[in-house]
C-alpha cells in the first residue's frame, strides 16, 4: 500500500489497534448470532416435531439459497456505503428472459447465458449512474427496480411461464443433489467461500472498505472511486441474475413476481449480520448467519401455523431492531472517540 493510501486508511478507519477491536467486535457479533440460531433451532425442535426432519431442513436450506446469493452482493454494496433496491426485480427479469427465450425456441443454456448478461447490464447501468454520473443509489436502484419489474410483466403479460420439457441438466443446477446435498445450496456455499476470501484478502475489495469508510479520503489516496462503485453494482446485478436463473431451474416456471421484497430481506440479513448502513463495515459470514436466522424465523411461522402475512411484519421488526443496534453502536463509538 502506498504511503498516502495507508495514511488515509488510518484517518478513515482509525488506528491498527482500533481495527483489531473492530474485528473482534464482528467476531463477537457473529458468535452471538450463531448462538441465537442454535437456540432457535433447539426451541423449534421442542415446539414442533416437523422441524428436525430431512425434508424440512432441505427445503429451508434450498429456500434461503436464493436470498443468500443476493445477500452476498448486498453485503459488498453496504460495505461501499450504498445498497441495491433492484436486485429482486433483476432476479425476476433474468428468470423471465431465460424462460421467454426458451419458449421461443432458444436452447435453455444459451437463454440462461443471455439472461445472465442482462443482469450484468442492469448492474452496469446502476453502477454507471451511481459511480460516474453521481446519482443517489436509492433513486437509481429504485428506478431500475421499476424498470426490471415492469419489463418482467410486459414480457409475460402478467402470467407465469411454464417451461415444459426443459433439459434435466438445467433442472439439476436448481433442483438436483450431490451426495444428498442440494445443488443450489452447494452453489450458494461456493459463492460464499469465494466472496468471503476475496472480500478479506483481495486488494481490490479492500478498496471497497476504504471508499465506504471515507469516500473523499479514498479518492485523495488515488483510488478510482467511480470504478469501484461501478464494479460493486455490476456484482449485485450479476448475483441477482444468478439467483433468478437458479430459481427458474428449481421451479421450471418463470414468474414476473419472483424476488418480491428480496432486497429488503437481503438488507435485513446483512444488517443483522453486522453490516453498517453508513458503510465501511460488513462480512460475508455475518450476512450468511443473518439469512439463516431470517429463514429460521419464517420456517417457524410456517410450522407453527402462523399466518403468512406475519412474515413480512416480523422481518420488518427484526430489520428495524438491527438498524437500531447499528445506530446505537455507532453513536456510542462516536461519543467514545
Amino acid at each position: 500500500m502506498n504511503p498516502s493510501l495507508e495514511k488515509q486508511a488510518v484517518q478513515s478507519g482509525g488506528t491498527t489497534k482500533q481495527k483489531g477491536i473492530l474485528s473482534r467486535a464482528f467476531a463477537i457479533r457473529e458468535f452471538s448470532l450463531l448462538i441465537i440460531i442454535i437456540g432457535c433451532a433447539i426451541l423449534l425442535s421442542f415446539l414442533t416435531p416437523h422441524f428436525l426432519t430431512v425434508p424440512n431442513l432441505t427445503t429451508t436450506a434450498i429456500g434461503l439459497a436464493a436470498d443468500g446469493i443476493i445477500a452476498v452482493g448486498m453485503t459488498v454494496a453496504l460495505v461501499l456505503g450504498g445498497f441495491d433496491l433492484s436486485v429482486g426485480s433483476v432476479m425476476a427479469l433474468s428468470g423471465v428472459i431465460a424462460g421467454s427465450l426458451y419458449l421461443g425456441g432458444v436452447n435453455i443454456w444459451i437463454a440462461a447465458g443471455i439472461a445472465l448478461v442482462v443482469g450484468m447490464i442492469c448492474g452496469l447501468i446502476n453502477g454507471y449512474f451511481i459511480g460516474r454520473v453521481g446519482l443517489n443509489p436509492f433513486i437509481t436502484t429504485l428506478g431500475m427496480m421499476s424498470i426490471a419489474r415492469g419489463a418482467s410483466y410486459v414480457l409475460t403479460k402478467g402470467s407465469p411461464l411454464s417451461l415444459a420439457g426443459i433439459s434435466k441438466g438445467f433442472k439439476f443446477i436448481g433442483g438436483g443433489q450431490i451426495f444428498g446435498f442440494p445443488m443450489m445450496v452447494l452453489i450458494y456455499l461456493l459463492i460464499v467461500v469465494i466472496m468471503d476470501f476475496v472480500l478479506r484478502r483481495s486488494v481490490v475489495m479492500r478498496q471497497v472498505f476504504y471508499v465506504g469508510s471515507n469516500e473523499k479520503a479514498a479518492a485523495l489516496s488515488g483510488i478510482n472511486v467511480s470504478k469501484v462503485k461501478t464494479g460493486v453494482f455490476f456484482l449485485t446485478g450479476t448475483l441477482a441474475a444468478i439467483s433468478g436463473i437458479l430459481t427458474l431451474s428449481r421451479f421450471t416456471v418463470a414468474t414476473p413476481n419472483a424476488g418480491m421484497s428480496a432486497e429488503m430481506r437481503a438488507i435485513a440479513a446483512c444488517v443483522i449480520g453486522g453490516a453498517s448502513l453508513s458503510g465501511g463495515e460488513g462480512t460475508i459470514l455475518g450476512s450468511v448467519l443473518g439469512v439463516i436466522l431470517l429463514a429460521l424465523v419464517n420456517n417457524a411461522l410456517i410450522l407453527l401455523n402462523v399466518s403468512v402475512y406475519w412474515q413480512d411484519l416480523i422481518t420488518g421488526m427484526i430489520l428495524i431492531s438491527a438498524v437500531l443496534v447499528d445506530f446505537l453502536s455507532h453513536r456510542s463509538r462516536f461519543l467514545r472517540d
